[in-house]
């Protein structure tokens, strides 16, 4: 999944003694007083994070951007720490179960971000620009999400613009100060920025950026639509068009040369107790890189032994090495065209909805699209990706049409259970489906939850009646065995010293993926230290949960039940997810040994 803006690149901070809020914190309720918390700090991150708003459907901020300077980064921890705070005040056990669990995870996430925000000297992850993300990416996604009806929409969309200058000084001021205190992103991960933010200068007339100037409503009236028509080139090409050569000027000859040659984030300082600390953050546990990397290589080698057999039900003679290579050259492994590749995804995705009561009793309604990817730099994403929808939006499953002989036929059943459906959209559109909880809730995101739960998800394939063709199979295996080398991966890199050709060694000996798409992931793993080893450490944990779950109830265990235990409070930490689940069993055990009593007293 692709969640833009997931961690604050900067906030600002006016320091207000909560106006309106100090009396609803003293309200005779402990649960009216959580709830005005909640809802307080929620809207300051609707305000001061407006890029993330109009991603939720929120579009009160849409004419502003987000406030990057380092003064917003420090205002930013100060008002996390306030509310820390202030939700420690509050008595928990004189909290309803659900609004216990709230301040739980409130208190987990506001700790977490404090903790991340001690190491860095700004408030981001852990540098506002990479190949993979940064403005040259995010800039245009917001834009394809803002609304574009209404005169109103299209004022914003100018005030966006506008505010863009200083966005990007605010960048400059964080890279500049990355610089001088040494967290300055490893050469490997800016590869090809200045080229992507050249790109969207030279398209920006011509591109997603100018796209809604293009195609003004004939609902607007024209002298209306003729004024937008020319404001909107205009401001592109004297606001947005010079601060991006400004920043591409900057990164070329400024930041680059700063740059790092090592990879590992255990180089920046306090990089050791830094990458630990992410490494425990994204598997959910008390884990150290040691443990991680020990737990992916045992993974490895028993993904592994499972291939033969399945290499054998192709009908191909021979190793797995020589089947990597087969499965990812012969031109009858990959589609013909985007529109057939578009087409198989849509089918898979009608296939996979069709069997999901048999495991879910409750499938959301909300709409998905399988679209073709637009990003100027899709050459460089995943095969595809999951875009989380709005009460005005429907949300898409993302297919990256470029590199076709990169996009094997096999992968696309795993991919489709990942990103779809029973995988993100299941699990998202569910979330905020659920009315009763406060929005951080029913809109938030954990990577280990989330990428754990699609991971979780592609297990689930054979229950609905896919893998049964042998490529298919392999496919399913290869992505499993691939995540499992993410572990190794990453944690050789940023805690045991590896090389990035070292890396892209071991990934092109233990998977069959292209070289391309193995180049792309190191440096993901490069570039967003940790992240990558969320995916196993989150399946792992809930197949675990499941097994116990079987292994308690025996012949009363129900997997629909199951599955709405680990997926109806929304996204979760793993180990607040196993308290839950845990108290789940516990009383569907209390059932169970109250029925026999009930029916000896009848």
């Amino acid at each position: 999944m692709r969640t833009l803006y997931a961690l604050p690149v900067a906030l600002l901070m006016p320091l207000l003694a909560l106006a309106g809020t100090k009396a609803d914190l003293h309200a005779p309720h402990a649960d009216q007083q959580a709830k005005a918390l909640f809802d307080t700090d929620w809207q300051w991150r609707m305000q001061h994070q407006p890029e993330y708003a109009t991603t939720v459907g929120d579009y009160r901020y849409n004419a502003t951007l987000s406030d990057t300077t380092l003064a917003a980064s420090r205002a930013a921890i100060a008002w996390q720490r306030k509310m820390l705070d202030q939700a420690r005040l509050i008595e928990r056990d004189k909290l309803s179960a659900q609004n216990a669990l709230s301040l739980d995870l409130f208190v987990y996430e506001k700790d977490q971000l404090l903790r991340a925000a001690a190491f860095a000297p700004f408030m981001t992850q852990p540098w506002p620009l990479s190949r993979q993300q940064g403005i040259h990416i995010n800039f245009a996604q917001t834009v394809a999400q803002m609304p574009f009806a209404t005169e109103t929409d299209y004022r914003n969309y100018l005030g966006r613009l506008d505010a863009l200058p200083a966005h990007i000084a605010g960048l400059t001021e964080q890279l500049r100060e990355g610089v001088r205190t040494g967290w300055v992103a490893p050469k490997a991960a800016m590869r090809g920025v200045p080229g992507m933010l050249k790109l969207l200068r030279e398209t920006a007339l011509t591109g997603a950026l100018a796209q809604p100037f293009r195609q003004i409503p004939a609902a607007i009236d024209k002298p209306v639509r003729d004024a937008l028509a020319a404001s909107g080139p205009a401001t592109l090409r004297t606001k947005v068009m010079p601060a991006l050569q400004e920043l591409e000027d900057f990164v070329r000859t400024e930041y680059l040369p700063a740059a790092r040659d090592a990879i590992a984030a255990s180089a920046l300082p306090g990089g050791q107790d830094y990458y630990a600390f992410l490494a425990a953050q994204y598997t959910g546990g008390a884990m150290t890189p040691a443990d991680i990397h020990k737990l992916g290589l045992l993974e490895v080698a028993r993904i592994e032994a499972l291939m033969p057999a399945v290499i054998r039900r192709t009908g191909f003679k021979g190793s797995f090495a020589k089947f990597a290579v087969f499965a990812s050259t012969d031109a009858r492994l990959f589609p013909s065209s985007s529109g057939a590749l578009l087409a198989r995804y849509r089918h898979l995705i009608k296939r996979a909805g069709n069997g999901l009561p048999l495991l879910f009793n409750s499938v959301p309604a909300q709409e998905l699209l399988v679209k073709s990817a637009t990003d100027l730099g899709a050459a460089d994403q995943g095969a595809a990706w999951y875009e989380a929808g709005t009460a005005d939006r429907p949300a898409a499953f993302v297919v990256n049409t470029s590199r076709l002989n990169t996009r094997p036929l096999w992968e696309m059943e795993t991919l489709a259970l990942h990103e779809a459906l029973p995988g993100h959209h299941l699990q998202v559109a569910r979330a905020r489906e659920i009315g009763d909880l406060p929005a951080f809730r029913r809109l938030g995101w954990n990577a280990a939850f989330g990428e754990g739960w699609a991971m979780y998800a592609e297990t689930l394939g054979p229950e609905l009646g896919f893998f049964k063709d042998p490529f298919s199979a392999f496919g399913h295996l290869n992505a499993e065995l691939f995540r499992a080398v993410r572990m190794v991966v990453d944690t050789g890199i940023h805690a045991q010293g590896w090389t990035r050709q070292q890396a892209l060694d071991y990934m092109a000996a233990h998977t069959a993926n292209g070289a391309p798409d193995n180049e792309i992931e190191v440096d993901r793993y490069i570039a967003w230290p940790g992240q990558a080893l969320g995916y196993k450490a989150g399946q792992l944990k809930i197949k675990a949960l499941r097994d116990k779950a079987q292994a308690t109830l025996g012949e009363r265990f129900d997997v629909r039940r199951f599955h709405a235990a680990v997926l109806d409070n929304g996204a979760l930490p793993l180990p607040i997810l196993e308290q839950q689940v845990d108290l789940w069993l516990a009383a569907a055990m209390l059932k169970k040994t109250a029925a026999p009593a009930a029916a000896a007293v009848n």
